[in-house]
């Protein structure tokens, strides 16, 4: 075969349409460009979904951190109460119900009530202060009903 012969010339015109045609349909078909477009969104909001990642993980662990710092803090100004409580000989004891601290009872018993306090002996603050001369007329007389 002669290169100048029809034969060739034809399979090279069909081989050329063929790839003229292939890259017009590429270029110029609707469906094409909208697949193209659809695969630039998706790869655009993967990244999003990549940098959100990135972000919530540091924010997750700025919190994390934080949380950290409290507990430390915390801690620390419980060791201060706690010090500061021995300083002054104070016993302090954290309640399971209520997690608050409330004075320890053991030491309760030392403490002396005034003698004008109103606990039923006399004193300037009963109810009785004043009113009754003696006892003997406490004894003899009709008994009160109780007061509210």
């Amino acid at each position: 075969m002669e290169a100048s012969s029809p034969f060739t010339f034809a399979i090279i015109g069909l081989v050329i349409g063929f790839v003229i045609g292939l890259a017009c349909y590429r270029l110029f078909s609707k469906s094409q460009r909208d697949h193209a477009t659809l695969k630039q969104a998706l790869l655009e909001r993967e990244h999003q979904i990549a940098e959100l990642k990135k972000d919530m993980g540091s924010h997750l662990t700025g919190i994390q951190q934080h949380i950290i710092n409290i507990r430390q803090e915390a801690d620390r100004l419980e060791q201060q109460i706690d010090s500061e409580a021995a300083e002054w000989r104070l016993e302090t004891a954290i309640t399971p119900s209520t997690n608050k601290l409330a004075p320890n009872t053991e030491d309760e018993g030392d403490v002396n009530t005034p003698r004008d306090y109103a606990d039923g002996k006399s004193g300037t603050l009963s109810e009785d202060f004043g009113l009754k001369s003696s006892l003997n007329e406490h004894d003899t007389a009709t008994p009160q009903p109780p007061r509210y």
